[in-house]
């Protein structure tokens, strides 16, 4: 994977925004992603410009990282979702894939 000279990488991510909630990706597009963009700037809720994707069950999610644990449940009990801890997250070219619960599924 390439990054652009600049550009967080997932790792500095982790670190500066450690509270990381899951947003089903449908619930993260369009209108209702311009409102939760409002809804953070609105409150100066310190939340990385910049997330990423995970799917589980061929289901994808939005990734919102956050700075603080406050910031991170405030836009959780606005807008829903689930905690997400990187540490589910693949490894190398399953790097996007979930592995919620520590359980690690087999691509076969």
């Amino acid at each position: 994977m390439s990054r652009r000279k600049g550009e967080l990488t997932p790792a500095a991510i982790d670190r500066g925004w450690p509270f990381q909630i899951a947003l089903l990706a449908e619930l993260s597009g369009g209108k209702a992603g311009a409102e939760q963009a409002e809804f953070c700037e609105k409150l100066k809720l310190m939340r990385c410009a910049r997330g990423h994707t995970v799917f589980h069950e061929d289901r994808h999610y939005n990734v919102h990282c956050f700075a603080t644990r406050a910031g991170a449940e405030a836009f959780l009990e606005r807008f829903g979702g689930e905690w997400f801890d990187p540490r589910e997250r693949g490894r190398g070219v399953n790097w996007s894939r979930w592995n919620k619960g520590g359980t690690v599924k087999s691509v076969n």
